[in-house]
Protein backbone atom coordinates (compact mmCIF):
# COMPACT_ATOMS: atom_id res chain seq x y z
CA UNK A 1 0.00 0.00 0.00
CA UNK A 2 2.93 2.95 0.92
CA UNK A 3 4.74 1.61 -2.05
CA UNK A 4 1.67 2.54 -4.57
CA UNK A 5 1.51 5.80 -2.50
CA UNK A 6 4.92 6.16 -2.92
CA UNK A 7 4.99 6.11 -6.45
CA UNK A 8 1.79 8.35 -6.66
CA UNK A 9 3.51 10.84 -5.16
CA UNK A 10 6.25 11.07 -7.74
CA UNK A 11 3.69 10.93 -10.53
CA UNK A 12 1.68 13.80 -9.17
CA UNK A 13 4.46 16.06 -8.63
CA UNK A 14 5.90 15.19 -11.93
CA UNK A 15 2.66 16.26 -13.31
CA UNK A 16 1.62 19.06 -11.64
CA UNK A 17 4.54 20.13 -10.78
CA UNK A 18 5.26 21.82 -6.57
CA UNK A 19 2.35 20.97 -4.64
CA UNK A 20 1.56 21.75 -0.91
CA UNK A 21 1.91 19.26 1.16
CA UNK A 22 -1.94 19.61 2.34
CA UNK A 23 -3.09 18.98 -1.09
CA UNK A 24 -1.31 15.96 -1.89
CA UNK A 25 -2.75 14.80 1.46
CA UNK A 26 -6.05 15.41 0.10
CA UNK A 27 -5.66 13.79 -2.94
CA UNK A 28 -3.83 10.97 -1.43
CA UNK A 29 -6.25 10.63 1.69
CA UNK A 30 -3.63 10.67 4.11
CA UNK A 31 -2.62 13.04 6.63
CA UNK A 32 0.10 15.83 6.16
CA UNK A 33 2.71 13.72 8.47
CA UNK A 34 2.25 10.78 6.24
CA UNK A 35 3.16 12.66 3.39
CA UNK A 36 6.30 14.36 5.12
CA UNK A 37 7.27 10.54 5.93
CA UNK A 38 6.89 9.41 2.54
CA UNK A 39 9.19 12.43 1.17
CA UNK A 40 11.80 11.75 3.63
CA UNK A 41 11.80 7.77 2.40
CA UNK A 42 11.26 8.95 -1.46
CA UNK A 43 14.42 11.06 -0.42
CA UNK A 44 16.32 8.13 1.02
CA UNK A 45 15.74 5.85 -1.69
CA UNK A 46 16.93 8.21 -4.25
CA UNK A 47 14.30 10.39 -5.75
CA UNK A 48 15.34 13.97 -6.08
CA UNK A 49 12.20 15.29 -4.04
CA UNK A 50 12.98 18.39 -2.41
CA UNK A 51 10.47 20.47 0.10
CA UNK A 52 10.52 24.60 -0.38
CA UNK A 53 9.17 26.76 2.97
CA UNK A 54 7.20 29.57 3.09
CA UNK A 55 3.18 30.89 1.87
CA UNK A 56 4.45 29.99 -1.77
CA UNK A 57 6.13 26.56 -0.49
CA UNK A 58 5.44 23.08 -1.07
CA UNK A 59 6.70 19.72 -2.60
CA UNK A 60 8.63 19.11 -5.57
CA UNK A 61 10.81 17.41 -7.88
CA UNK A 62 14.33 18.47 -8.91
CA UNK A 63 13.95 19.72 -12.76
CA UNK A 64 14.47 17.25 -15.07
CA UNK A 65 14.11 14.17 -13.14
CA UNK A 66 11.01 12.14 -14.24
CA UNK A 67 9.11 8.19 -13.97
CA UNK A 68 9.16 7.75 -17.35
CA UNK A 69 7.50 4.99 -19.52
CA UNK A 70 10.61 4.87 -21.67
CA UNK A 71 10.76 3.77 -25.26
CA UNK A 72 7.56 4.32 -26.30
CA UNK A 73 6.50 6.06 -29.75
CA UNK A 74 3.63 8.53 -30.16
CA UNK A 75 1.81 5.82 -32.07
CA UNK A 76 2.34 3.49 -28.77
CA UNK A 77 0.89 5.53 -26.37
CA UNK A 78 -1.86 6.78 -28.64
CA UNK A 79 -2.50 2.47 -29.04
CA UNK A 80 -2.51 2.16 -24.97
CA UNK A 81 -5.79 4.29 -24.75
CA UNK A 82 -7.71 2.88 -26.95
CA UNK A 83 -9.35 0.38 -24.75
CA UNK A 84 -12.06 -1.52 -23.95
CA UNK A 85 -15.22 0.00 -23.26
CA UNK A 86 -16.18 0.24 -19.42
CA UNK A 87 -18.99 -1.91 -19.13
CA UNK A 88 -16.20 -5.02 -19.55
CA UNK A 89 -14.01 -3.53 -16.73
CA UNK A 90 -16.83 -2.77 -14.28
CA UNK A 91 -18.61 -6.42 -15.02
CA UNK A 92 -14.78 -7.89 -13.63
CA UNK A 93 -15.12 -5.30 -10.27
CA UNK A 94 -12.03 -3.41 -11.94
CA UNK A 95 -14.05 -0.25 -13.10
CA UNK A 96 -11.92 2.37 -10.42
CA UNK A 97 -8.66 0.34 -11.15
CA UNK A 98 -8.59 0.81 -15.05
CA UNK A 99 -9.21 4.98 -14.18
CA UNK A 100 -6.30 4.60 -11.65
CA UNK A 101 -4.16 2.90 -13.97
CA UNK A 102 -4.69 5.34 -16.56
CA UNK A 103 -4.06 8.10 -14.58
CA UNK A 104 -0.87 6.80 -13.48
CA UNK A 105 -0.04 6.08 -16.85
CA UNK A 106 -0.84 8.95 -18.60
CA UNK A 107 1.52 10.99 -15.84
CA UNK A 108 4.36 8.86 -16.24
CA UNK A 109 4.39 9.50 -20.59
CA UNK A 110 6.76 11.32 -21.87
CA UNK A 111 5.16 14.85 -22.24
CA UNK A 112 4.82 15.13 -26.13
CA UNK A 113 2.71 12.30 -26.05
CA UNK A 114 0.11 12.90 -23.58
CA UNK A 115 -2.22 15.04 -25.98
CA UNK A 116 -2.40 12.38 -28.08
CA UNK A 117 -3.38 10.03 -25.48
CA UNK A 118 -5.45 11.79 -24.20
CA UNK A 119 -7.56 12.72 -27.58
CA UNK A 120 -7.23 8.94 -28.63
CA UNK A 121 -9.52 7.76 -25.19
CA UNK A 122 -11.66 10.64 -26.10
CA UNK A 123 -12.03 9.56 -29.58
CA UNK A 124 -12.32 5.87 -30.09
CA UNK A 125 -14.13 3.48 -27.80
CA UNK A 126 -14.04 -0.79 -28.47
CA UNK A 127 -17.06 -2.28 -27.44
CA UNK A 128 -17.08 -6.09 -27.41
CA UNK A 129 -20.51 -7.20 -27.67
CA UNK A 130 -22.14 -8.43 -30.92
CA UNK A 131 -25.07 -7.14 -32.48
CA UNK A 132 -26.90 -9.66 -35.03
CA UNK A 133 -26.33 -8.88 -38.42
CA UNK A 134 -24.49 -10.12 -41.13
CA UNK A 135 -20.87 -10.35 -41.07
CA UNK A 136 -18.42 -6.67 -41.34
CA UNK A 137 -16.79 -5.57 -44.22
CA UNK A 138 -13.70 -3.93 -44.31
CA UNK A 139 -14.32 0.04 -43.21
CA UNK A 140 -14.33 2.32 -45.97
CA UNK A 141 -12.16 5.23 -45.77
CA UNK A 142 -11.54 4.58 -42.01
CA UNK A 143 -8.32 6.79 -42.28
CA UNK A 144 -10.69 9.83 -43.38
CA UNK A 145 -12.60 9.11 -40.82
CA UNK A 146 -9.65 8.68 -37.83
CA UNK A 147 -8.46 12.26 -39.45
CA UNK A 148 -11.57 14.37 -38.97
CA UNK A 149 -12.34 12.61 -35.54
CA UNK A 150 -8.71 13.31 -34.27
CA UNK A 151 -8.15 17.05 -35.91
CA UNK A 152 -11.98 17.87 -35.03
CA UNK A 153 -13.04 18.56 -38.17
CA UNK A 154 -16.27 18.69 -40.04
CA UNK A 155 -17.25 15.74 -42.03
CA UNK A 156 -18.93 15.24 -45.87
CA UNK A 157 -20.45 11.44 -46.15
CA UNK A 158 -22.21 9.48 -48.86
CA UNK A 159 -23.47 6.59 -47.31
CA UNK A 160 -25.74 3.64 -48.37
CA UNK A 161 -28.51 3.02 -45.85
CA UNK A 162 -28.93 -0.61 -44.88
CA UNK A 163 -32.89 -0.42 -44.09
CA UNK A 164 -33.69 0.73 -48.11
CA UNK A 165 -30.08 0.76 -49.72
CA UNK A 166 -30.79 4.48 -50.39
CA UNK A 167 -27.41 6.63 -50.97
CA UNK A 168 -27.32 10.32 -48.89
CA UNK A 169 -25.08 12.71 -48.94
CA UNK A 170 -24.59 14.54 -44.65
CA UNK A 171 -22.49 16.74 -43.63
CA UNK A 172 -21.42 15.41 -39.95
CA UNK A 173 -19.61 16.85 -36.66
CA UNK A 174 -18.34 13.75 -35.51
CA UNK A 175 -17.76 12.35 -31.89
CA UNK A 176 -15.14 9.59 -32.38
CA UNK A 177 -15.57 5.69 -33.57
CA UNK A 178 -16.65 2.61 -32.06
CA UNK A 179 -15.49 -0.88 -32.74
CA UNK A 180 -18.73 -2.92 -32.18
CA UNK A 181 -17.22 -6.75 -32.11
CA UNK A 182 -15.02 -6.15 -35.17
CA UNK A 183 -17.91 -3.61 -36.80
CA UNK A 184 -16.34 0.34 -36.85
CA UNK A 185 -19.45 3.05 -36.54
CA UNK A 186 -19.10 6.89 -36.79
CA UNK A 187 -20.81 8.76 -34.11
CA UNK A 188 -21.56 12.10 -35.32
CA UNK A 189 -23.94 14.83 -35.24
CA UNK A 190 -26.37 15.30 -38.10
CA UNK A 191 -27.96 18.90 -37.73
CA UNK A 192 -27.33 18.55 -33.99
CA UNK A 193 -28.84 15.26 -33.57
CA UNK A 194 -26.65 12.24 -32.71
CA UNK A 195 -26.53 9.97 -35.71
CA UNK A 196 -24.57 6.27 -35.69
CA UNK A 197 -23.00 5.35 -39.35
CA UNK A 198 -21.84 2.11 -40.42
CA UNK A 199 -18.10 2.62 -41.73
CA UNK A 200 -18.29 0.09 -44.16
CA UNK A 201 -21.41 1.39 -45.74
CA UNK A 202 -19.86 4.76 -46.21
CA UNK A 203 -19.46 5.74 -50.23
CA UNK A 204 -16.85 7.76 -49.89
CA UNK A 205 -15.59 10.23 -46.77
CA UNK A 206 -14.12 13.92 -47.20
CA UNK A 207 -12.81 15.85 -44.56
CA UNK A 208 -14.05 19.93 -44.51
CA UNK A 209 -11.77 22.93 -43.52
CA UNK A 210 -14.10 23.78 -40.85
CA UNK A 211 -13.76 23.21 -36.91
CA UNK A 212 -16.40 20.52 -35.53
CA UNK A 213 -19.61 22.03 -33.92
CA UNK A 214 -20.45 19.69 -31.52
CA UNK A 215 -23.05 19.78 -28.85
CA UNK A 216 -21.33 21.47 -25.95
CA UNK A 217 -20.56 19.00 -22.67
CA UNK A 218 -20.87 16.14 -24.73
CA UNK A 219 -18.30 13.71 -25.28
CA UNK A 220 -17.98 10.43 -27.47
CA UNK A 221 -18.88 7.96 -24.33
CA UNK A 222 -22.20 9.74 -23.53
CA UNK A 223 -23.39 9.95 -26.98
CA UNK A 224 -22.46 6.16 -27.77
CA UNK A 225 -24.20 5.16 -25.00
CA UNK A 226 -27.67 7.37 -25.67
CA UNK A 227 -27.49 5.51 -29.45
CA UNK A 228 -26.52 1.93 -28.22
CA UNK A 229 -29.39 1.93 -25.32
CA UNK A 230 -31.79 3.20 -28.28
CA UNK A 231 -30.87 0.03 -30.03
CA UNK A 232 -30.38 -2.59 -27.55
CA UNK A 233 -32.98 -1.45 -24.93
CA UNK A 234 -36.41 -2.49 -25.95
CA UNK A 235 -39.27 -0.30 -24.85
CA UNK A 236 -42.43 -3.26 -25.07
CA UNK A 237 -40.78 -6.86 -26.75
CA UNK A 238 -42.97 -9.22 -28.12
CA UNK A 239 -42.25 -12.37 -25.90
CA UNK A 240 -41.93 -15.34 -28.87
CA UNK A 241 -41.74 -18.85 -27.80
CA UNK A 242 -40.70 -21.57 -30.15
CA UNK A 243 -40.05 -25.16 -30.30
CA UNK A 244 -36.63 -26.15 -31.66
CA UNK A 245 -35.79 -29.34 -32.91
CA UNK A 246 -32.81 -30.39 -30.91
CA UNK A 247 -30.69 -31.04 -33.54
CA UNK A 248 -30.28 -27.15 -34.64
CA UNK A 249 -30.87 -26.19 -31.41
CA UNK A 250 -27.40 -24.86 -30.55
CA UNK A 251 -27.19 -23.39 -34.31
CA UNK A 252 -29.87 -21.54 -33.15
CA UNK A 253 -29.31 -20.32 -30.02
CA UNK A 254 -25.84 -18.79 -31.58
CA UNK A 255 -27.85 -16.76 -34.34
CA UNK A 256 -30.60 -15.57 -31.88
CA UNK A 257 -28.58 -15.10 -28.83
CA UNK A 258 -29.52 -11.37 -28.57
CA UNK A 259 -33.09 -12.27 -28.60
CA UNK A 260 -33.26 -14.77 -25.72
CA UNK A 261 -35.74 -14.04 -22.90
CA UNK A 262 -33.38 -15.42 -20.29
CA UNK A 263 -30.50 -17.49 -20.19
CA UNK A 264 -30.38 -20.56 -22.52
CA UNK A 265 -32.65 -23.26 -22.18
CA UNK A 266 -30.74 -26.01 -19.88
CA UNK A 267 -31.01 -29.53 -21.31
CA UNK A 268 -34.09 -31.43 -19.91
CA UNK A 269 -34.04 -35.14 -19.07
CA UNK A 270 -35.13 -37.59 -21.53
CA UNK A 271 -33.35 -35.70 -24.41
CA UNK A 272 -37.05 -34.78 -26.21
CA UNK A 273 -36.87 -34.36 -29.75
CA UNK A 274 -37.66 -30.47 -29.39
CA UNK A 275 -36.73 -27.74 -26.94
CA UNK A 276 -38.90 -24.51 -25.73
CA UNK A 277 -36.71 -21.88 -26.18
CA UNK A 278 -38.16 -17.94 -24.79
CA UNK A 279 -37.62 -15.10 -26.78
CA UNK A 280 -38.40 -11.45 -27.31
CA UNK A 281 -38.07 -9.13 -30.51
CA UNK A 282 -39.04 -5.36 -30.99
CA UNK A 283 -41.75 -6.55 -33.43
CA UNK A 284 -43.99 -9.31 -35.04
CA UNK A 285 -42.11 -8.05 -38.22
CA UNK A 286 -38.79 -8.59 -36.66
CA UNK A 287 -39.52 -11.79 -35.25
CA UNK A 288 -40.58 -13.07 -39.10
CA UNK A 289 -36.74 -13.96 -38.61
CA UNK A 290 -37.47 -17.11 -37.46
CA UNK A 291 -39.00 -18.25 -40.98
CA UNK A 292 -35.80 -19.02 -41.67
CA UNK A 293 -35.27 -21.99 -39.52
CA UNK A 294 -38.64 -23.67 -41.32
CA UNK A 295 -40.45 -26.72 -39.36
CA UNK A 296 -36.49 -26.84 -37.28
CA UNK A 297 -38.14 -23.86 -35.33
CA UNK A 298 -42.12 -23.53 -34.69
CA UNK A 299 -43.40 -20.95 -32.84
CA UNK A 300 -46.55 -21.53 -30.55
CA UNK A 301 -47.08 -18.39 -29.07
CA UNK A 302 -48.23 -15.40 -30.23
CA UNK A 303 -51.19 -16.74 -32.40
CA UNK A 304 -50.33 -13.32 -34.36
CA UNK A 305 -46.84 -14.51 -34.99
CA UNK A 306 -48.05 -18.05 -36.67
CA UNK A 307 -50.22 -16.98 -38.97
CA UNK A 308 -47.91 -14.41 -40.19
CA UNK A 309 -45.65 -16.98 -40.63
CA UNK A 310 -48.24 -19.64 -42.30
CA UNK A 311 -49.22 -16.59 -44.80
CA UNK A 312 -45.40 -16.21 -45.64
CA UNK A 313 -44.75 -20.16 -45.95
CA UNK A 314 -48.01 -20.76 -48.19
CA UNK A 315 -46.68 -17.74 -50.11
CA UNK A 316 -43.30 -18.65 -50.77
CA UNK A 317 -44.54 -22.65 -51.12
CA UNK A 318 -47.10 -21.08 -54.36
CA UNK A 319 -43.89 -19.37 -55.72
CA UNK A 320 -41.93 -22.24 -56.02
CA UNK A 321 -44.58 -25.11 -57.16
CA UNK A 322 -45.40 -22.64 -59.58
CA UNK A 323 -41.51 -22.58 -60.98
CA UNK A 324 -41.16 -26.45 -60.60
CA UNK A 325 -44.12 -27.17 -62.39
CA UNK A 326 -43.36 -25.05 -65.32
CA UNK A 327 -39.91 -25.95 -65.70
CA UNK A 328 -38.99 -22.48 -65.13
CA UNK A 329 -35.70 -21.16 -64.96
CA UNK A 330 -35.43 -18.65 -62.28
CA UNK A 331 -33.85 -15.46 -63.31
CA UNK A 332 -30.08 -14.61 -63.48
CA UNK A 333 -29.87 -18.53 -62.88
CA UNK A 334 -28.22 -20.89 -65.88
CA UNK A 335 -29.33 -24.10 -66.73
Amino acid sequence: MRSERLLSIMLLLQTHGQLPAGDLAARLEVSVRTVMRDVEALSASGVPVYTVRGPHGGIALMPGYRTNVTGLTADEARALFVLLSGHAHAELGLGQALGSALRKLMAALPAPHRPDADLASRRILIDPVRWRGGPAHPAADLAVLQQAVFNDRRLRLRYRHGRDNRVRSYTLDPYGLVNKAGVWYLVADHRGEPALFRTDRALSAAVLDEPVRRRDGLELAGVWESLRRHIDDIPAPVPVTVSVRREVLGKFLRIHQADLAGPPPSDPGGRPERVRVELHFRSLIAAEVLLAFGADAEVLAPAELRRALAGKAASAATVYSAVHSAGITPPNVRP
